[in-house]
């Protein structure tokens, strides 16, 4: 295992999104080329919460599913020893299986794994939990790919 954990100021050095988009707070573990491990605290305060749902907030699945996109994003720029290039982007292209098994709600925390099953021409595949104390919230597998930013 890697001692190479990353806080939030080491994940904002590999990833591009910002508040209110950035979905993982902290790796936890870290084995290159293998998988990642990491968390989002999940607060009342964020912005979704306030349509989804108002009468009992829960965190949306798509948002679930990002934050584990997140997580590979990492994993596989980590992998590969270095940043993103500001003249690309780490893009999600397909997700398969994705199941919910039970709500996300403020106060929780996210645990994030995935896995990577592999690397072929450029498109990454990654199995993916998400799980709040021990249980399984959420699962999926993810495709993604770095491409460069047309402008």
């Amino acid at each position: 295992m890697s001692d190479e954990l990353l806080d939030i100021n080491g994940i904002m050095q590999h990833l591009p999104h910002r508040y209110p988009f950035l979905l993982i707070d902290r790796v936890t573990e870290y084995v290159a080329g293998e998988r990642l491990a990491g968390y989002k605290n999940v607060t009342f305060n964020e912005p979704f919460f306030l349509g989804h749902f108002p009468q009992r907030p829960v965190m949306p699945g798509v948002l679930i599913l990002e934050a584990l996109a997140q997580a590979t994003g990492l994993l596989a720029f980590r992998t590969v020893e270095r940043q993103p290039e500001r003249s690309s982007l780490y893009y999600l292209v397909g997700i398969d299986k994705a199941r919910f098994k039970r709500p996300v709600e403020p106060g929780d925390r996210l645990d994030l794994r995935v896995q990577l099953k592999q690397a072929r021409r450029g498109i990454w595949v990654f199995e993916c939990v998400a799980s709040v104390e021990g249980k399984v919230a959420a699962t999926a597998d993810i495709m993604c790919t770095e491409r460069e930013i047309e402008r």
